[in-house]
């Protein structure tokens, strides 16, 4: 435990009950070691029926255990961060450093510019110098309207900012600011007219932006407002674009000043040029050309990034990140601060398993004790120097004062000029970025190579998870949102895993073992799949045909099997409600893992060998960043699940539900036919049930719902055909 000494910026305190948990865990690889021995003495002879599933379920048991060795290095021991400010202040409240933020965005239909402009308005408000900030939007799908909203924002922030600062709004997303508050603070104060013409002036702001969205262009009496228009004409298209770079507010100049006089803080728009011949690397090009951008414009030493659903919720998070970057005994090792991703829109329950709760308040945790967390894409302060390659060595002293100096008589535009020179597409050519340099290139998750590379060149990351949330965001309404989103991220972690980068092989020597099975555990979701489909389909098939997986309930095998399920559930629960899940909720987690494995990290698995095997290329599929509206929400929010579409994933995911059930009724008949079984089966009966139980949403979509959420006919027809023709194979 690091105490909170004077000197300290900030405090590490340990987990509590760790002595307790490891004599849990001992018991339980104990467990888990006697159902391995338990499938190998028993292994059916030649010829049985069933010897190749039996083999499968070991192969299946030995994963899972495998598995379960690997996550529990972050919970060995994990630690907890908390942050000194009052004593930042007092140190360095005159010598702060400048940050540079950027915000990222791709497309203005899945992205709606009216969320990203709430996203920037947040992060322009921080409680922080504003002379000292630098707000950078990259735009990848080089859209117009994407820029006209920023220009609407870059005069909403003239008002706003000075609202936030007079009477401590929290949070300074203004579009999740005056959708807590519905009801008006009245109007018999001046705190109350102030916020009746504030909501005014951005319910205005909205209705515009919203309204040239629709039309598709830009109303000519606009085009006049501001000189950056120009650079958009009919040649200019989202795939096929020339640089473009533009500052809104030019934080420099002593006339950028809100309605109270106050300095604003810079407003940077960048589009990086596209070609079709060209490819542009998805997010980490963004990133790699913003931080060539901000480098001739603020070049600030610390960088914070955040997706442009991600706005800020604590106006103090860059003095909190600073505590860490600036103490004097560990500062000068850490190379980045990651703030947990939470979303705004979950229900009561976390119908799809979005919260992450028990990974951002358990697992990040643990990986911060042995050295690092991950790098998560969004809400992440880094060092500018460590994106740009440097390693760590003990002598390093960080120029926090550094910054650009503009040069006596040179204007914005020359450095515009400039800026666009380091936004072409040929720029990268032959050059060590995506490489040695910025962001690593070639995986989905470039976000989390990234922070791998910063472990191995000896830096240390920090995770800090505060009361109140650094930043919250949408996450996906649908099932197939959040099915699509779950494939990109485990098929680029297990890209990561099957490459030359794999934390066991990269991180030997670099960093220590349990930062290495850390990583794994990301690394291994998608292989989680077959074991999982085998062990959904094979022990109902068994129970359908009369063949047994599982040791009788009077024998003494039966004990180590009862013991690794019950305990490895009822601590799983446990820790669920912990961290402010509710019992539904863990129950509905239950079901999304089990949905993900089969489908998700199935596909996952199947597309990274392909893509190791340079059969297919990599693709990059954007999660739409808007609620699906109409009766689609309203069921969201009574917690239906949304289906709707034909879906591949849906046809797997009805045809094991369709299965479950069929061996279910056909296994209880069985056993009611014959009692003397019931200690011979009930494994399999109870295992069949859960299934079956977990899968209630899924029936009710095939058989009793008639919405458009439900599974379509085509789906229900295909499915029953696939479960005929598996409960006629063999078990062999």
């Amino acid at each position: 435990m690091r105490g909170a000494s004077e000197e300290s910026l900030f405090a590490t305190e340990k987990a509590k009950g760790r002595i307790a948990y490891r004599l849990y865990a001992s018991s339980m690889l104990v467990g888990i070691s006697l159902i391995w021995l338990y499938r190998v003495i028993h292994l059916p002879g030649e010829g049985r029926g069933g010897r190749w599933f039996w083999i499968g379920l070991l192969g299946a048991e030995l994963w899972y255990g495998f598995y379960w060795i690997v996550t529990q290095s972050v919970r060995w021991n994990p630690i907890y961060r908390s942050t000194f400010k009052d004593k930042l202040s007092r140190r360095y409240e005159a010598k702060l450093p400048g940050v540079d933020i950027f915000v990222c965005t791709a497309d203005p239909v899945a992205e709606p510019p009216s969320l990203v402009i709430s996203t920037v308005l947040s992060v322009m408000a921080y409680n922080y110098p504003p002379e000292k900030l630098s707000v950078y939007l990259s735009d990848d799908g080089g859209s117009v309207l994407t820029f006209y909203a920023l220009w609407e924002a870059s005069q909403f922030a003239k008002h706003w900012l000075p609202f936030c600062k007079r009477y401590q709004v929290e949070p300074r997303s203004p579009s999740a600011y005056f959708s807590e508050l519905d009801v008006s603070h009245g109007t018999c104060d001046s705190k109350g007219k102030d916020w009746s013409l504030m909501k005014d002036l951005y319910e205005g702001m909205v209705n515009r932006i919203d309204s040239v969205v629709i039309l598709g262009k830009i109303p000519e009496e606009h085009k006049g407002k501001h000189k950056g228009f120009s650079e958009w004409d009919a040649k200019v298209s989202s795939r096929d674009h020339h640089p473009i770079v533009q500052v809104l507010i030019d934080g420099k100049e002593q006339t950028a000043t809100d309605n109270d006089g106050e300095r604003l803080p810079t407003l940077v728009y960048m589009a990086r040029e596209k070609r079709p011949e060209s490819h542009h690397n998805f997010k980490a090009g963004a990133m790699n050309a913003l931080l060539r951008v901000s480098s001739v414009i603020s070049n600030s030493p610390l960088i914070l990034n955040v997706d442009c659903d991600m706005y800020s919720n604590n106006f103090d998070s860059i003095r909190d990140a600073l505590c860490f970057f600036l103490d004097e005994e560990m500062g000068h090792s850490i190379g980045f601060v990651q703030y947990p991703q939470n979303c705004n829109n979950l229900t009561k329950n976390d119908l799809y398993g979005i919260s992450f709760n028990t990974v951002n308040q358990v697992e990040h945790h643990g990986l911060d004790s042995w050295g690092g967390t991950l790098y998560i894409g969004t809400g992440c302060f880094h060092r500018r120097d460590i994106l740009c390659g440097r390693s760590y060595s003990k002598d390093y002293k960080e120029d926090w004062n550094k910054g650009v100096k503009r040069k006596a008589g040179e204007s914005v535009q020359e450095v515009e000029e400039i800026a666009k020179s380091l936004a072409t597409c040929t720029y990268e050519h032959d050059t060590q970025w995506g490489n040695e340099i910025g962001l690593k290139y070639g995986c989905p998750v470039e976000d989390v190579l990234t922070g791998l590379t910063i472990h191995c060149r000896g830096w240390k990351s920090i995770y800090f998870n505060p009361p109140r949330k650094g930043f919250l965001g949408v996450g996906p309404t649908t099932l197939e949102q959040a099915l699509v989103q779950h494939k990109r991220w485990s098929e680029g972690n297990f890209q990561i895993f099957l490459s030359k980068n794999c934390p066991f092989l990269v991180g030997r020597g670099k960093f220590k073992l349990g930062l290495q099975m850390g990583y794994s555990i990301f690394g291994l979701w998608a292989p989680n799949s077959f074991p999982t489909l085998h062990y959904v389909v094979v022990p109902s098939l068994g129970l359908l045909h009369g063949i047994s997986f599982f040791p009788k309930v009077t024998s003494p095998w039966f004990i180590p099997f009862a013991y690794v399920a019950i305990g490895k559930h009822t601590y799983s629960l446990i820790e669920s409600l912990r961290c402010g899940d509710t019992l539904r909720g863990w129950w509905n987690l239950q079901r999304i893992w089990m949905i993900r494995r089969i489908t998700s990290y199935l596909y996952a698995t199947i597309e990274a060998w392909l893509k190791l095997l340079g059969i297919s290329k990599m693709a990059f599929a954007i999660t739409t960043k808007t609620s699906s509206g109409g009766d689609a929400s309203k069921r969201y929010e009574q917690e239906m699940m949304e289906f709707g579409s034909s879906s591949s994933m849906f046809l797997i995911i009805a045809t094991v539900a369709l299965l479950n059930l069929l061996c279910l009724f056909g296994g209880l008949r069985r056993v009611a036919m014959d009692t003397r079984i019931v200690d011979q089966f009930l494994v399999q009966v109870i295992l069949c049930g859960l299934i079956v139980a977990a899968n209630i949403p899924i029936y009710e979509a095939l058989f009793f719902r008639r919405d458009k959420g439900s599974l379509p006919t085509s789906i229900t027809v295909v499915s029953l055909g696939f479960v005929l023709l598996a409960c006629l194979m063999p078990i062999v």
